[in-house]
């Protein structure tokens, strides 16, 4: 039987029970050892005899012996404690006390006792005796769906082997239940068991959670307002609505922090307004249990109405009065505007906002501070002051990036405006991490710049960029029916790509990347066409300046299709081969967000006794060569996916060169010359034995004829002649605009318009290059070199102009305009998802003669996109066309488009 004193134990604070005993000095020896035994446990009085433990004496430890359920080795716990053998310590005394501490924050036991097991001299012997916490062998949550239940072991981190004591229980608990009362479940309940595991020291635990019913939002009264309308103040209820039919964005629930929140809102929409002193005097939550709901009342104070009477600039030495006062917009006289007047100064909702501080910052001024100050109230006008400190200008001194693992250093450094031992400027930080973003290799949710080393006396400042990569590469793989038959398509988009390590075994992970560059395969087939198309692009020419460089190569084989019997002629084609060469520089006037872009292009069309509506000659050639130049402005916000903010503006000029200008061709007697003429070299009969002399002119059937009289025209030559060598122009205008609402609400506004022309109007608009206005804007083939205009509501391309026979033929002018709401579901690295509902309306005409801009095909809709770094963008529109396809009286209706692959 082991016979042992126990010292102390436990959760109990004895710790401070005996220290409180020992500062008590009048006691005698003997009645403090009494206490002192009392205190700490109980022992066996021959122990006590045998140990002579003499309480207060300073002791040399000897050893401790740990035991009790424990699964750490004794030489670990003993130093987890912090006692080591040999040193002197009291007992009792602040070293026990002490390692009592470091094992219980540990978290890992549930009961700690130290015990005296034997006392030689100035010795002492010690043990340990612990009871290991149980480890999490399972957990299980009711109440909630599975795909929720995974979320919320994910975020509260509940995964096998994890210490289970009461701080997890009680903040998992809280956790949860925050959770749920956030998204409006104020009455949530969470209950947590746990029981034990037979096979070892291990639990499982139970969470059920009740969600409850959500706490909407029945009433909001406002009482004291005479100023400002109820609905009004409201819709200042950012987050806080009452129940309405019309509140689809944000839904009548009740959440104390967001109330709060509102509250704040409701006077800032008074000092909007001219009422400084508005304040809430008291509000009341009255709590319907029946219906679930709670009617919210706030009664207001809201005092005189004030204008800004004198505004006093000090301690400018940078700016005049005069630039500081624009850059305000307040004059004396206005209404007073406390929520103006503090965005003027600091807009702490833009980063890069118009406003007095990044006035400074971005001049270099990082330490600069500017305070407006009352100085003067009186009747109902105030007199301010702006006090501003400048400081010394600011430094970029080292300047680094962290979270890079495979992008190379320098294809982030090339994009970063801030370099070391430029001026400081906030402008040119914000516009850092705009064009990290747009790279598409970082999550741009979680692009971060950090100061660090913020130094005032030396003026500088060093920046750390911190990035997260995802997933640049993209595969695109699908079948599914469309032009008639069944079509299956792999792509490869490797979007930073590395040319130069192409040879480098070493740099296969599993392809070279690193360096920016973009490399896209993409191979696409049917039983009736291919096509096949390679394209590079390189965004820093030459390592120096942002010169992106990019070609494409791309061949297609498209076989004659019966449409009703699905019949395929193989011996009939139609081929095109393509290559392009781009070069793009990003300019820097009137600002560096325009880009000048130019391509040249040749296609190669053959056509082998392939005869349809699109071409007046079945067999022959076509061939297009062409220059392109487009200027762009592209200034939309961090994440790609999801522009919350800015526009993109292009307009572009495709031509060909003026060929009727130098060839000698005749076109207005184009078709005369085609005309059936063969001279006869000798005398001879026709077929009816008519004589005709040397030198006559036969028709086709052999019978003599004028030169032009009236044989038949080879329409097939005349095209051919025609078109040997397209012979066009092309402009193009796009612009795109983003507007945030409010919250995440963005507004997308569309407008685009294209036109094409002839330099010689007797020899005519060619029947490639059109435009293909409807649908989902997608290009299963490129028959003809067409462009595909999206207009969600009607079938793909099928607003495009038709002939006598009802081929569509395409068009050479068409305009659209577009307005999507977008609303953020998620934008994560792993997916980015967002549902938008739109509104769109275009045209498309054969002639310029017959345009209208207003009369247009319209159509509304919603929708929903996803995009997965691995995949790209898929998307799904539900669209309703509200007029008739040309040459159809019934409306389009609804149609459903997948959206696959294309750009946001």
């Amino acid at each position: 039987m082991k016979q042992s004193l126990v010292i102390s134990k436990g959760k109990e604070d004895l710790e401070k029970q005996v220290n409180k005993f020992q500062s008590k000095k009048m006691l005698k020896k003997g009645i403090q050892v009494l206490f002192t035994l009392l205190l700490v446990g109980t022992y066996n009085t021959t122990v006590a005899q045998e140990t002579k433990f003499e309480d207060g004496k300073e002791y040399i430890l000897a050893d401790v012996e740990v035991t009790g359920k424990v699964s750490y080795n004794q030489q670990t716990v003993v130093t987890f404690s912090g006692l080591e053998n040999g040193q002197k310590i009291m007992v009792p005394g602040e070293e026990i006390s002490t390692a009592i501490k470091k094992l219980w924050k540990l978290g890992l036991f549930s009961d700690v006792n130290f015990y005296i097991t034997k006392i030689e001299g100035d010795s002492i012997f010690l043990e340990l005796n612990l009871n290991e916490s149980p480890k999490l062998a399972d957990v299980k949550l009711v109440g909630i769906k599975k795909g929720k239940a995974d979320e919320i072991i994910k975020q509260t981190d509940l995964k096998k082997g994890k210490i289970v004591n009461e701080n997890l229980i009680t903040t998992t608990k809280n956790y949860i239940e925050n959770k749920y009362k956030k998204d409006g479940y104020y009455n949530a309940k969470v209950f947590i068991n746990t029981s034990p595991d037979t096979t070892d020291n291990s639990v499982k635990m139970l969470v059920n959670i009740n969600k409850g019913n959500k706490v909407k939002v029945k009433k909001i009264d406002f009482v004291g307002n005479n100023e400002i309308k109820d609905s009004k103040l409201k819709n200042a209820f950012k987050n806080t609505k009452q129940k309405s039919v019309f509140h689809i964005f944000k839904r009548s629930k009740y959440i104390k922090e967001k109330y709060k929140e509102d509250l704040v809102s409701v006077i800032n929409k008074y000092k909007e307004n001219g009422f400084r002193d508005a304040r809430v005097t008291s509000d009341s939550i009255s709590y319907d249990k029946k219906s679930n709901t709670v009617s919210i009342k706030v009664n207001l104070e809201e005092g005189k109405k004030y204008y800004f009477g004198d505004i006093r600039y000090l301690g400018n030495t940078v700016y005049t009065d005069q630039q500081l006062s624009r850059m305000l917009g307040i004059k004396k006289g206005d209404v007073y505007n406390g929520v103006m007047l503090q965005k003027r100064i600091a807009d702490q909702s833009k980063p890069d906002g118009e406003d007095i501080t990044n006035l400074y910052q971005n001049n270099g001024y990082l330490f600069s501070s500017i305070n407006p100050v009352e100085v003067r109230t009186y009747n109902d006008t105030i007199d301010f002051e702006i006090r501003i400190t400048e400081g010394p200008i600011a430094y970029f001194n080292k300047i680094s990036v962290v979270g890079n693992d495979k992008t190379n250093d320098h294809v982030i450094y090339r994009e970063l405006r801030t370099k070391p031992g430029q001026k400081y400027s906030k402008e040119e930080l914000i516009r850092s991490i705009r064009e990290l973003g747009q790279l598409g290799f970082f999550d741009p949710e979680a692009i971060k710049p950090e100061f660090k080393n913020v130094d005032p006396q030396a003026g500088t400042v060093d920046i750390e960029y911190s990035v997260v990569e995802k997933g640049s590469s993209q595969i695109e793989l699908q079948g599914g029916y469309g032009g008639g038959g069944f079509i299956g398509t792999l792509g490869l988009s490797f979007n930073n790509f590395s040319a130069r390590n192409i040879f480098k075994k070493d740099s296969y992970k599993p392809l070279p990347m690193g360096d920016g560059q973009k490399m896209s395969l993409r191979l696409q087939g049917s039983t009736y066409f291919q096509t096949y198309s390679l394209s590079f692009s390189e965004p820093w020419l030459g390592g120096k300046k942002p010169i992106n460089f990019s070609t494409t190569l791309s061949h297609s084989k498209q076989f004659l299709y019966d449409y009703s019997s699905r019949a395929v002629t193989r011996s009939k084609s139609f081929n095109i081969t393509s290559v392009s060469v781009g070069l793009a520089k990003r300019l820097t006037v009137p600002d560096d967000y325009f880009v000048l872009s130019q391509n040249v292009s040749f296609q190669y069309y053959e056509l082998n006794n392939y005869n349809t509506g699109l071409f007046t000659f079945g067999n022959g050639s076509s061939k297009n060569l062409s220059y392109t130049i487009a200027l762009t402005r592209n200034s939309k916000g961090v994440n790609p996916v999801f522009p919350t903010y800015g526009s993109e503006f292009s307009v572009s000029g495709k031509f060909t060169p003026p060929y009727s200008l130098f060839n000698g061709i005749d076109y207005a007697d184009l078709e005369n010359q085609a005309k059936y003429k063969v001279r006869a070299a000798e005398a001879g009969t026709d077929p009816d034995g008519a004589n005709y002399p040397a030198g006559a002119y036969l028709d086709e059937d052999g019978y003599q004829v004028s030169q032009y009289s009236d044989a038949a025209t080879d329409q097939g030559k005349v095209d051919q002649k025609r078109f040997n060598w397209l012979e066009f122009y092309k402009i193009k205008f796009k612009g795109d605009w983003y507007t945030r609402l409010f919250d995440k609400l963005v507004l997308r506004s569309l407008g685009e318009f294209g036109y094409m022309g002839a330099y010689n109007q007797d020899r005519g608009l060619v029947p490639f290059e059109r435009f293909y206005l409807g649908g989902d804007g997608l290009a299963n083939y490129s028959l003809d070199g067409r462009e595909t205009i999206q207009l969600r509501g009607y079938p793909n391309q099928s607003l495009s102009p038709v002939n006598d026979d009802g081929e569509q033929v395409g068009a050479t002018i068409y305009n659209k305009f577009s307005l999507e709401l977008r609303y953020p579901i998620t934008l994560k690295q792993a997916a980015s998802i967002y549902a938008l509902t739109f509104l769109e309306a275009g045209s498309a005409y054969n002639d310029f003669k017959d345009y209208n801009p207003f009369n247009l095909q319209r159509s509304a809709g919603f929708g929903l996109r996803v995009f997965m770094p691995a995949f790209g963008l898929i998307g799904i529109d539900f669209a309703h066309g509200f007029d008739a396809i040309p040459g159809q009286t019934a409306k389009s209706g609804w149609q459903t488009h997948f959206i696959i692959g294309q750009q946001f």
